[in-house]
C-alpha cells in the first residue's frame, strides 16, 4: 500500500499581541496541515494560520490565549549601520539562542524580493531563526530574521531580515483581508547606468528606466513611455530602480498618483490610476 510520510519543519516567531497574535515567515508554515506554536514556558498551542504573503515572506498566525507577553516595536528608519543588533530563535533545533552582531547595510534589495528593503546583518543567522525577531539596543523588535547568504547551509555573516514596518503593514492586511493588496504598472525597469544617464543628458544616476510598456496596463492608459526615466512616484524619490516596486506596490489599487519623469531632457508629471 502507498506510504504516507509525515515531515517536520522548525521555525521562529513572536508574539505581536497579548491576545495571540504571531508573526513569522510565509516559508516557515507553507504547506503545513498543522502548526503548533510552543512558548518559552513550554506551552503548546495549535495554531491557525491567518494568511500569508509570499512576496514579502511574512505569515500571521494566532493562538487561542489572552495575556500573553508580546514584543515592543521599534522604527527600522531610525537604524543605523553598524548599531548593534541581536536576534531570538531555534538554530538547528536550539531554542532560545540569542546571537548578535552589527547592521551591515539598509534598505538591500535581492533577487526576486523586489518588495522588501532588507536590513542586513552579520548576526549569525542559522536554519531554525527563520521568522525570528531581531531586535535593538533598546530591545525593539526592528525585524523578522528571514534569509542567509551562504555556500555551505550555515551562517556566513550576511543575514537579512524584514524591516518590522513592512511587515506590520503586511500583517495588518492579512488580518483584514487574509490576503495582500498592491498596486501594480506594468512596466519593465533597468537600472540606470552611468553612461545611459549620461545619454539622456542626466546630471546623476537617480531613477528607475523604463525599457518596456505593457500594452493597455495603467502605465500605458497614464502616458508613460519607454525610455522614460521615472524620478519620483506617489512622492517617494526614486534614487535606484528597486525603490520603484516597492513605492509602486504600497499603492492601493484604484489610487490616483503622480509620476515625476524625465523624457528627452525633459521633466513631466504624470497621472496614473
Amino acid at each position: 500500500p502507498p506510504q504516507e510520510y509525515k515531515t517536520q519543519s522548525l521555525g521562529s516567531g513572536f508574539i505581536i499581541s497579548s491576545d495571540g497574535y504571531i508573526l513569522t515567515n510565509a516559508h516557515v508554515v507553507a504547506e503545513a496541515d498543522e502548526v503548533i506554536v510552543k512558548l518559552s514556558d513550554k506551552r503548546e498551542f495549535k495554531a491557525k494560520i491567518i494568511g500569508s504573503d509570499k512576496r514579502t515572506d511574512v505569515a500571521l498566525v494566532k493562538i487561542e490565549a489572552s495575556g500573553l507577553p508580546k514584543v515592543t516595536t521599534g522604527d527600522p528608519a531610525k537604524l543605523k549601520v553598524g548599531e548593534w543588533v541581536a536576534a531570538i530563535g531555534s538554530p538547528f533545533g536550539l531554542e532560545n539562542t540569542m546571537t548578535a552582531g552589527i547592521v551591515s547595510a539598509k534598505g538591500r534589495a535581492l533577487p526576486q524580493e523586489n518588495f522588501v528593503p532588507f536590513i542586513q546583518t552579520d548576526v549569525a543567522i542559522n536554519p531554525g531563526n527563520s521568522g525570528g525577531p531581531l531586535f535593538n539596543l533598546a530591545g525593539e523588535v526592528v525585524g523578522i530574521n528571514s534569509q542567509i547568504y551562504s555556500r555551505s547551509g550555515g551562517s556566513m555573516g550576511l543575514s537579512f531580515s524584514i524591516p518590522i514596518d513592512v511587515a506590520l503593514d503586511v500583517s495588518n492586511q492579512l488580518k483584514a483581508n487574509g490576503k495582500v493588496n498592491r498596486g501594480w504598472l506594468g512596466i519593465v525597469i533597468q537600472e540606470l547606468t552611468k553612461d545611459l544617464a549620461e545619454s539622456f543628458g542626466m546630471k546623476n544616476t537617480n531613477g528607475a528606466l523604463v525599457a518596456a510598456v505593457e500594452k493597455n496596463g495603467p502605465a500605458d492608459k497614464g502616458g508613460l513611455e519607454a525610455g522614460d526615466v521615472i524620478t519620483k512616484f506617489d512622492g517617494k524619490p526614486i534614487i535606484v530602480s528597486s525603490d520603484l516596486p516597492r513605492a509602486v506596490g504600497a499603492v492601493k489599487p484604484g489610487k490616483i498618483v503622480s509620476a515625476e519623469v524625465l523624457r528627452k531632457g525633459s521633466s513631466k508629471t504624470l497621472n496614473i490610476t
